[in-house]
């Protein structure tokens, strides 16, 4: 549409899209611009119509097969809104905490401390899917709470995997960001029930997927109308046996040019070695990451889940006083 297209210029084109059986018209509104992509084949369309109708700039074919996820569709960044944490703007976000909610204490300290060290948003599992079923699993619903509680308590943002569409509406209901793990990246009966509620998500790259896939896996999410997508570079499985996963920071430029979605980075998974997550987290930074995820941990020694990768509260204090200069020196702030 053209820049400041009225309401009822956009209302127009919606429904003249909506006549044509098998067609979905999906309004992407920008600041200043309102682009509407159509979901479906697109021979049937009128295309001269269309374009004939008031305040229509363009009407072009977008060739990338991710049509919502595509930079073609939308050139504006996407910038989303999580309980008062923007992510995707100028701001890097850093997600920080514990792999696992194991007891208030344990999951109230850790809020208190990376929050003093300049973390915005608390990131905590209840629901954790592990390689062997006799692993700890997590503590569930009461997880989640715990974790809303000191999130709340300490002022921040949370962020909680979900496994189970039948957990997706009661987490969505206490948690601010609903993390899809990489496990789950293409369970699409998952990504179709988050695409149904305007919690933002966060979607973890498989450990064996393609950038392609990784942005079709995004379309899901945002077919079903949740526009409140973030990605999650995490590593992928290779023949290294050096590093849990081989981190790819090339994945974050690569993304910045064939999407408008913001894309973070989690150096905790992405090496699985606690003194490499130091030297990643600041190339995710260079790389023009819009955020990073940390896990860490008040006592790592006593960790019920991924003890041997998560930081110290002081090791996660030092990581921010690292990170700070490479986030000036890209223009941006934490």
């Amino acid at each position: 549409m053209q820049r400041h297209a009225p309401k009822e210029h956009i209302d127009r084109v919606l429904s003249e899209i909506k006549r044509y059986e098998g067609l979905k018209p999906v309004p992407l509104y920008g600041t200043e611009r309102t682009v509407i992509a159509v979901i479906g084949d697109e021979r049937i369309l009128d295309e001269r119509h269309i374009a004939s109708l008031a305040s229509v700039a363009k009407v072009m074919p977008v060739l990338h097969p991710y049509k919502l996820a595509s930079r073609e569709t939308k050139h504006e960044t996407t910038v989303i809104k999580c309980n008062g944490v923007s992510v995707g703007g100028t701001t890097v976000v850093i997600m920080a905490g514990p792999c696992s909610v194991e007891n208030e204490e344990q999951i109230d300290a850790a809020a208190k401390g990376v929050k003093a060290a300049g973390a915005t948003i608390l990131r905590g599992g209840a629901f954790k899917p592990r390689t062997t079923p006799y692993s700890f699993q997590g503590l569930g619903r009461k997880g989640i709470i715990m974790l809303e509680n000191a999130a709340k308590k300490h002022g921040m943002a949370s962020i909680s995997e979900v496994m189970d569409v039948r957990d997706v509406e009661y987490i969505a209901n206490h948690i601010d960001i609903l993390q899809i793990g990489a496990r789950n990246m293409q369970n699409f009966d998952l990504l179709k029930e988050v695409g149904k509620c305007k919690t933002a998500i966060m979607l973890k790259r498989g450990m064996s997927a393609t950038i392609k896939e990784f942005l079709l896996a995004a379309e899901y999410i945002l077919a079903q109308g949740n526009q409140n997508v973030i990605l999650c570079e995490r590593g992928i499985r290779t023949f290294e046996d050096e590093t849990r996963n081989t981190l790819c920071i090339a994945t974050v430029p690569i993304v910045k040019e064939l999407s408008h979605l913001p894309i973070i980075v989690d150096p905790s998974h992405g090496t699985g070695k606690p003194a490499l997550i130091p030297p990643m987290a600041r190339a995710a930074i260079a790389a023009g990451a819009d955020g990073i995820m940390v896990e860490v941990h008040p006592n790592p020694d006593t960790a019920l889940c991924d003890a041997d990768q998560a930081l110290t509260l002081e090791n996660f204090k030092n990581l921010m006083k690292e990170i700070t200069p490479i986030v000036t020196a890209m223009g941006r702030n934490l």
